[in-house]
């Protein structure tokens, strides 16, 4: 070892240099299992954090469509039990007309079958107006355009569920509170619209079936998109933590060592010492 100044440690210079760059690397090594990113920031590598924070972007509008799609998802089952809830009350009142055919009902008998009657209509009416989830009802004819869902990221694509008015005297339910079974001409006049009505529901019925399948459908697409957007950013900024691990634990040895070295470098000067006794 040459020694040659008091002013001038080279030995302890490169030393400390040595020593800052393994606590540098020991910094980073220890930021990225803490936080398990490798690309914590635009400082560690501004391209792939800026390509990672596009995907975030993307995400979180998938996010968003998903709540959406599962909004729409609620609102079709609602509307789809009320739907299947008013068929089963028209399979009532199916066997109500056609005991009210009968002519040699009573006028009392006639009147309970025609009280019984209302009451199912006055039901079916109350189902459709009930049928509602978050403040959408696509059975009681206050949507006529039905309800449009996000479909993609860029909302620029929507499914929509088309509303089925399920009112009395619609196009639908033909029937409505005037029909009565008080007499055989009105009973016969309810059977054709009942039969009419029946046939109608279970249409209509068909078709919000579809279309809550295919929300179904692109839901199930949209969360598998999520979840490969998702591992996609993972593989741009995850930390290989079993990696890290290993390399924190050389790091530290390398940090031991290069205290010992500065130590031993700091000492140098004082050999001088030894020149000037006697």
């Amino acid at each position: 070892m040459s020694t040659k100044s008091v002013h001038t440690n080279t030995s302890a210079a490169i030393a400390l240099q040595n020593l800052a760059r393994t606590n540098q690397r020991l910094d980073e090594a220890q930021g990225r299992i803490s936080t398990g990113l490798k690309v914590q920031g635009a400082r560690d590598n501004a391209s792939i954090w800026a390509i990672a924070q596009s995907q975030r972007a993307d995400l979180g509008a998938l996010n968003a469509v998903k709540q959406s799609l599962a909004r729409a998802t609620s609102i079709a089952d609602v509307a789809l039990a009320a739907g299947e809830s008013i068929s089963d009350l028209l399979n009532q009142l199916k066997e109500k007309v056609i005991a009210a055919q009968d002519t040699s009902l009573s006028t009392q008998s006639r009147q309970l079958l025609n009280d019984d009657f209302q009451a199912v209509l006055r039901a079916i009416e109350s189902a459709a107006e009930n049928a509602e989830f978050d403040g959408g009802n696509l059975l009681d004819g206050s949507l006529p355009n039905g309800i449009a869902f996000l479909a993609n990221a860029e909302a620029t694509s929507f499914i929509t569920l088309e509303s089925k008015n399920l009112s009395l005297s619609g196009t639908i339910i033909t029937l409505s509170t005037a029909n009565s079974l008080v007499t055989v001409s009105g009973a016969a006049q309810a059977l054709t619209r009942l039969n009419n009505s029946i046939t109608n529901l279970n249409s209509a019925l068909g078709e919000m079936g579809a279309q809550a399948k295919q929300i179904a459908a692109h839901t199930t697409f949209v969360a598998k998109l999520a979840d490969t957007l998702e591992a996609g950013i993972g593989n741009l900024v995850d930390a290989d933590l079993a990696k890290e691990s290993a390399r924190l634990q050389g790091l530290q040895v390398q940090q031991q060592l290069g205290v010992q070295s500065l130590s031993i470098a700091n000492q140098a000067p004082q050999i001088i010492l030894s020149l000037f006794q006697g």
